[in-house]
């Protein structure tokens, strides 16, 4: 079974490429979304991303507990589609009502250490092949707030995390593909 990551930054292309590699691999597709229609904006792009989505795809919900979902539907005639890990990652860090401080160290909530090592062992332990869509957001100027530098910093390494336990990686720049790790 392989495990491969696409990465990039907004409107790079990832997710199409994403689901073009699922496609192309002739098995069943399970689609994995995380995001949450907090908005219209937010409900837009969900609704785009349904849109591109192949009629016999499986879709499945899952705001916080990837790493048991991806083992739930991890089967050797499948191929899981994660959209997208740092949509995942917000849900997780920012699951409980909490007041951040504006400096200091900002501790992530309960959940956050063990979803996030399910995620990487669900990864290790996969039935079926694996897709994971992600964001560089590690690229541009460093944040003002203390917040925002959190969720880069956890981003990145979360990111280098997933791609230590992927066989392939393809970073996404305008549309083209560009191939960091393992086979095209």
């Amino acid at each position: 079974m392989t495990a491969t990551l696409v990465i990039g930054g907004a409107r790079s292309g990832k997710s199409a490429h994403a689901e073009a590699l699922a496609a192309s691999s002739g098995k069943k597709v399970v689609y994995l979304a995380t995001a949450h229609a907090r908005d219209a904006e937010m409900a837009a792009r969900i609704a785009l991303h349904r849109q591109r989505r192949q009629a016999d795809w499986i879709s499945v919900e899952e705001p916080l507990a990837l790493g048991a979902a991806i083992a739930r539907w991890g089967a050797p005639d499948c191929v899981v589609l994660v959209d997208c890990l740092t949509v995942w990652l917000s849900n997780l860090l920012f699951s409980e009502q909490r007041d951040y401080p504006d400096v200091g160290v900002i501790m992530p909530p309960p959940a956050f250490s063990r979803e996030r090592q399910a995620l990487l062992e669900s990864l290790e332990q996969a039935g079926g092949d694996v897709i994971l869509v992600s964001n560089e957001v590690g690229m541009g100027i460093v944040p003002q707030g203390a917040i925002s530098r959190w969720f880069v910093d956890e981003a990145g390494r979360l990111n280098q995390a997933v791609a230590v336990r992927c066989d392939c990686a393809v970073l996404m720049v305008a549309g083209l593909p560009m191939q960091l790790k393992g086979a095209a």
